[in-house]
């Protein structure tokens, strides 16, 4: 099985943006994501497309200079965050703002798609399906019907209460307010 990898340290740029662009070709073929890449909007697309070249090459130095590069697709593609460099920008009143240059570290792996098998039971027999199919009239689904009838029943039993707020002059000289909450269960 053909298998490359390849990182590229220390990108300017976030590791955010660049993940943005990293889900755009992951599952991809390669050809596509070159392609994809290659008419991107950001920045970061040029340094990710020189990774997957680079990962495509290290697939193809590994099976020794043969190479499928039809048959290799992007397995795995991620952005780490690097290192912050911290700059400070003059701002009115004698202050201070910080810039903060993010950087990234981007890692593409490539690989060749694992072949799929099919299980064959018998000669002349078709497959049987691998999950077994519910019928509607099973004990399963009876049960998830009841139990979605018990959650009615206790929703109506719970009472909702209205609260209601009055004000009131306190009958000293002070004037000042009482406020008394009273609750209420209103019935439907």
């Amino acid at each position: 099985m053909i298998e490359g990898r390849a990182t590229a340290r220390y990108v300017r740029g976030s590791a955010q943006k660049a993940g943005l662009v990293l889900d755009l070709i992951r599952g991809q073929d390669v050809d596509k994501a070159m392609a994809r890449l290659r008419f991107a909007r950001k920045g970061v697309a040029k340094d990710v497309e020189k990774v997957l070249r680079s990962a495509v090459a290290n697939a193809q130095q590994k099976e020794d200079g043969g190479g499928e590069l039809e048959a290799l697709y992007v397995q795995e593609c991620f952005a780490d965050q690097g290192p912050t460099l911290k700059r400070i920008r003059a701002a009115p009143m004698g202050r201070a703002f910080q810039i903060k240059k993010r950087t990234t570290h981007l890692t593409v792996r490539v690989g060749q798609r694992p072949d799929r098998v099919s299980v064959v039971t018998r000669v002349g027999e078709p497959d049987a399906p691998s999950v077994p199919q519910k019928e509607a009239g099973t004990v399963e689904s009876a049960g998830a019907v009841q139990k979605k009838a018990v959650r009615k029943v206790a929703k109506k039993k719970t009472a909702k209460k209205k609260i209601i707020r009055r004000t009131t002059r306190d009958s000293t000289k002070t004037g000042t307010v009482r406020r008394k909450t009273t609750e209420q269960s209103r019935d439907k």
